[in-house]
């Protein structure tokens, strides 16, 4: 049977861990001296009290027992409940009178979506913004990875719930235990934006934006402290910046600590790594060369620029908006929705499909063609010189096929709920992504707040199905989880 004081005791723990992040935010507030201190304070207080009944009702688990059931029921219970609570300090604060609301915009925070329900956020105070922030740096990361970092406590569940939260395909681990992994990839998260901060406070920006830009493109979130994104700089070194650590956060935040480490061949030789980058690079060049012959920017520099920093924002789940690429025409929004879905890589902050699965996927489909003349032929599925596995493509093909349907039945339920055909399917992938943006009312310049309620509760578990890589969401949903 299920351990549920187990669950109780790491659910406690989370609610109190991030009761601290909530009282730094409060912290902000106080400084600023904004209306958002009581607000802040009070969801505090809630969220410690919270977390202090549930870690005392799973004092004595035992954690030896934990087993895969109970590591991933922790993991998308603390993302669902935290995002709950979490959202405390819009609601009590009056910013947003829609509990639908309030849940949407945190849950698109922990879950680094940056999709918004606020039309302009320059009216919020300046402690709700920098919560919105942490929200997404801490999201981007994970929660789970940095509790099992901070406190070594976990026993044998630990294991469990760092592979239900991390994304990829599998989880290599560089550290024979846990706990040293989540460290060194905290580490070099943190290094990195503090390096970005200071990067960004020597332009433009003042200490306060370059600190919570610095947290949400790490993250890969894309939440702005301005209405008008990035666009309201009209800097073109902070646009070159923010695309070069997009990409980063878009990389494989292993093989970036290991480049660090000196080992940088681990980072040039990975093949999903060279994948994402040519992609990248196509893209760019496909979308320069589209800008500039459409006259849409008559400067070279300037269509570079922008073109570099779409595909880097779409590519990384990032969604930070620097130009309204509607009026582009419907060329590039097909390659916006590809790139929606396509994504970074494996085991970074970024949401999406993942390039690993794309090319696991493009290698089997041209060996199927190979075997339609040669049926006999043995070729397997080789990814970075070495064999997949048929568990691991059956489980790639899985994956695709429920991105797929969750597409399809998303886009039917807000369609039903009045939701226009352009706007449906835009709000679903870059939910179902985690990259923030869509088409139409929803694209780079809109927002989500004249959807429904309704809408904003299938889009919020819609977005945190993506951030756990789908499979640990559903599985808890099917009868058979529960069973003895």
């Amino acid at each position: 049977m299920l351990n549920i004081r187990f669950i109780f005791k790491m659910l406690g723990l989370m609610f109190i861990i991030e009761t601290f992040f909530m009282l730094l935010s409060t912290a902000v507030a106080f400084i600023y001296q904004g209306d958002d201190v009581i607000p802040l304070a009070c969801s505090s207080g809630i969220l410690f009290v919270a977390g202090l009944v549930l870690y005392l009702l799973g004092l004595h688990a035992n954690e030896r027992s934990a087993g895969r059931r109970e590591g991933m029921l922790v993991v998308a219970l603390t993302w669902a409940l935290l995002s709950l609570f979490g959202m405390l300090p819009f609601y009590i604060g009056g910013y947003t009178d829609s509990v639908a609301g309030a849940y949407f915009e945190t849950m698109s925070g922990f879950t680094t979506t940056g999709a918004s329900i606020f039309p302009n956020v320059e009216l919020l105070p300046n402690g709700i913004l920098f919560w919105r922030s942490l929200l997404q740096w801490q999201g981007g990361m994970g929660m789970i990875v940095f509790t099992v970092a901070l406190l070594p406590i976990f026993g044998e569940g630990a294991s469990q719930m760092f592979d239900a939260e991390s994304s990829g395909i599998t989880h290599e681990r560089f550290r024979p235990r846990i706990t040293q992994v989540a460290k060194r990839l905290w580490g070099i998260y943190v290094f990195l934006t503090l390096l970005l901060v200071g990067l960004l406070w020597i332009g433009p920006m003042n200490l306060f934006d370059a600190i919570n830009h610095a947290m949400t493109c790490l993250a890969t979130g894309g939440f702005s402290t301005k209405a008008a994104g990035i666009a309201y700089w009209q800097s073109p070194y902070v646009e070159y910046i923010l695309s070069v650590f997009m990409c980063i956060g878009a990389t494989n935040m292993t093989l970036v600590y290991l480049f660090f480490s000196g080992k940088f061949d681990k980072l040039l030789k990975d093949e999903e790594v060279r994948w994402f980058y040519a992609i990248v690079a196509i893209a760019v060049v496909v979308v320069t060369a589209w800008l500039y012959c459409k006259g849409i920017y008559t400067d070279f520099e300037a269509a570079f620029r922008n073109a570099l920093f779409q595909v880097a924002t779409l590519i990384s789940t990032t969604g930070y908006a620097d130009a309204d690429y509607i009026p582009w025409g419907p060329f590039f929004w097909v390659i916006a929705l590809i790139l929606m879905v396509i994504c970074g890589c494996a085991g970074s902050t970024c949401g999406g499909f993942k390039v690993g699965r794309f090319v696991i996927m493009a290698k089997n489909l041209l060996n199927i063609f190979k075997k339609q003349t040669h049926p006999h032929a043995v070729l397997p599925v080789r990814f970075n010189g070495r064999v997949i596995s048929t568990d691991v493509v059956n489980r790639v093909l899985a994956f695709a096929f429920a991105y797929v349907v969750l597409i399809v039945a998303g886009c039917l339920i807000l369609m039903a709920d009045g939701v226009g055909f352009e706007e449906a399917i835009g709000a679903v992938v870059t939910c179902l992504g985690n990259v923030g943006p869509g088409l139409g009312t929803c694209g780079p310049v809109g927002n989500f707040a004249d959807f429904s309620d309704l809408s904003k509760w299938v889009l919020s578990f819609i977005m945190l199905t993506g951030r756990l890589e789908i499979f640990t969401v559903l599985t808890i949903l099917l009868p058979s989880f529960w069973k003895q």
